[in-house]
């Protein structure tokens, strides 16, 4: 009786360890079966050799759920390239008519004009100067939408990239009293990234401190290749920075704000391998950027 029970005993565990076998050889299947369908963008369904009920069932769910999500991807894209399609034309719009505005302010600083006027008119082509500038953002936006898009990377110098775009705001934060505080490293820092989509990442971050900045500007380079930007902005707060890269987000109290030069400047990051993150530390403004 005792042997009939060991033997009875024995064969249940070989039962047992057979069926963890089986269930380890399905779920093995079914995870290589659901990358490889996620890393090739397939519309294949994921499958199995397994006959087990439980396991079909949860082939049966996945594959419910991989089906949606898809739908709901195809969904994301359609609204994407619409959202991308109506953004490009509404700055297209808007080009015609700045376009004649500008030409009639450059008409009139011709004319002769008292004080009083003049005044005007340089608010009137001051303001017009922004809505151009929101304008091209609108557009550039438009441009890199989609996260998908390629772009072409060269070997580049940090350090000179940033210098001559440091240079050329050099006049404007002049005009508004910020001065720039340059910390470069001596070491040349050089990555693989995309020239332009640099510059533009540059510019976008020094265009928003001449919108929120309250005080001078710092910029470090460090040898590790971190980049920070620091300002004094007492318009913003913890909660505010932490939604500052958001597509539509705008600070209300900000005397210019747009919300998408930093929505972009972070896509452009991301679109070179790179990290781009926000901090605020005793009212200051801190972006730090990073490229691979």
């Amino acid at each position: 009786m005792d042997i009939a029970l060991y033997i009875i005993f024995f064969l249940i565990i070989i039962i047992l360890v057979a069926k963890i076998y089986i269930l380890k050889k399905s779920l093995k299947e079914i995870e290589s079966s659901l990358d490889k369908i996620l890393k090739s963008d397939t519309n294949n369904l994921i499958t199995t050799s397994s006959s087990d009920k439980d396991i079909k069932n949860l082939i049966i769910f996945l594959n419910k759920e991989l089906k949606e999500l898809r739908k709901q991807k195809l969904q994301y894209e359609a609204g994407n390239q619409e959202l991308k399609k109506n953004i490009t034309n509404i700055s297209h719009d808007l080009r015609t008519p700045l376009t004649a505005i500008n030409g009639y302010i450059d008409l009139l600083e011709k004319e002769k004009i008292n004080g009083s006027q003049k005044k005007y008119l340089n608010i009137l082509k001051k303001k017009a100067n922004e809505l151009t500038e929101l304008t091209s953002q609108l557009f550039d936006f438009s441009k890199t939408i989609d996260f998908n898009i390629q772009i072409n990377k060269e070997r580049c110098c940090i350090n000179e990239i940033l210098e001559e775009t440091l240079s050329s705001y050099y006049a404007v934060f002049k005009e508004q009293n910020i001065v720039l505080n340059i910390l470069i490293c001596k070491e040349k820092i050089y990555k693989m990234i995309n020239k332009i989509s640099l510059i533009r990442i540059f510019e976008n971050i020094l265009s928003n401190v001449l919108k929120y900045s309250d005080g001078d500007l710092n910029v470090e380079l460090k040898e590790n290749g971190l980049i920070i930007f620091s300002n004094k902005a007492n318009k913003l707060d913890e909660t505010t920075v932490q939604k500052i890269f958001d597509r539509y987000f705008t600070v209300e109290n900000a005397n210019k704000s747009t919300g998408i030069g930093l929505s972009i400047a972070k896509q452009l990051v991301e679109l070179n391998n790179g990290t781009i993150i926000a901090k605020y530390i005793k009212e200051n403004l801190i972006i730090e950027i990073q490229f691979v």
